[in-house]
């Protein structure tokens, strides 16, 4: 349930860094912050579908790996805004 929310809160704040920075550069094309928070939906939903598995042997290491690929992802789409 709070893996959930880290999830939703996490990649929520990526998407709204992505709509400030576009605010603070409006000539700015917006092509590549668009495309990251795509990126960050897609994310979003993989996360979910790997968290709502039903099939799953040890839960304890399998909502681990869950929070080691959110804060991988969440890292790398923050190098990507940084570099926009």
């Amino acid at each position: 349930k709070n893996l959930k929310k880290d999830i939703n809160y996490v990649l929520g704040d990526v998407i709204e860094e992505c709509y400030s920075w576009e605010l603070l550069n409006p000539e700015a094309d917006t092509k590549k912050s668009t495309a990251i928070v795509d990126e960050a939906i897609e994310a979003f939903d993989t996360l979910i579908a790997k968290l709502n598995a039903k099939n799953v042997e040890n839960k304890t290491s399998h909502f681990k790996s869950v929070k080691s690929d959110l804060e991988s992802l969440t890292n790398s789409l923050l190098e990507k805004i940084n570099k926009l």
